[in-house]
């Protein structure tokens, strides 16, 4: 009885790896080519052969894991926006001149001076708005100052439980060019502004950008909402000592300088 069951399993073994070779070798000769095209002389005329089809995968939604247990953070914004960001442009001016560059013809002269000047348009934290009347350069200190607080941003929207937004920047760097420009159409712009020394820029209060793809479209949020969790993030950089801070009403945006 155990002999025959074991010629019985050899014989089986057999069979499979027959039939094995015999399939490998029919597809071999059924289809030439990487792609799996038929062979004309291997088809004749009687016979139809299908080449094969495209395997189908199905593009399922990848969901992200979720914490039962996450409570979002309140959004508590700050009691007054001309309270906790009160600097005045003479106060900034004053760190301006200290942490920053001497006046910028143009633009082609902010980007001979790369060992003073870092270009501040391409940053996944923030977005630089079409610029008109300044030109995307800062100094280290005040570039790394501007990618904190975006990064911070971020940070603070995810805790809270809302989508992912950046902060828009509205002016940077104000070159000599940039001034005589400005002030062709405004006659109260200042002449020493504190944009002039690289180490100022504005954070615009009312307008962001939504971070999002045509796969992933994330749901609308209320720009006050947005404007309450940003002015919570600027009040603890300043408090920390690393910014002042000015609430501009009619220019709709935060100006701030690195200190």
């Amino acid at each position: 009885m155990k002999i025959t069951k074991t010629l019985y399993l050899h014989t089986f073994a057999f069979l499979t790896v027959v039939l094995a070779l015999t399939r490998c070798v029919m597809d071999s000769t059924s289809f030439s080519g990487s792609e799996g095209e038929a062979s004309a002389d291997s088809i004749s005329d009687t016979t139809h052969v299908e080449a094969p089809s495209t395997p189908v995968v199905e593009v399922k939604k990848v969901e992200l894991p979720v914490d039962e247990n996450f409570v979002p953070h309140k959004i508590w914004s700050v009691p007054s926006f001309k309270e906790a960001f009160p600097d005045s442009n003479v106060v900034q001016l004053a760190m301006a001149k200290k942490y920053g560059v001497r006046p910028v013809q143009n633009r082609a002269d902010a980007e001979r001076r790369k060992s003073e000047l870092v270009y501040a348009a391409a940053n996944p934290y923030f977005h630089v708005d079409k610029l008109r009347e300044s030109s995307p350069y800062l100094v280290p200190r005040a570039n790394i100052l501007l990618q904190d607080i975006g990064r911070a941003f971020y940070d603070s929207l995810y805790i809270k439980g809302i989508p992912l937004h950046q902060i828009i920047v509205t002016s940077v760097l104000r070159t000599e060019e940039d001034v005589l420009r400005l002030r062709r159409h405004n006659g109260n712009a200042s002449e020493n502004s504190c944009h002039r020394f690289g180490t100022t820029f504005d954070i615009s209060y009312n307008r962001y950008n939504t971070v999002q793809t045509d796969a992933q479209p994330r749901r609308q949020v209320r720009n006050d909402s947005l404007k309450w969790v940003l002015s919570e993030v600027l009040r603890d950089f300043r408090q920390q000592g690393r910014c002042y801070i000015k609430y501009e009403v009619k220019q709709g945006c935060f100006h701030i300088t690195t200190r």
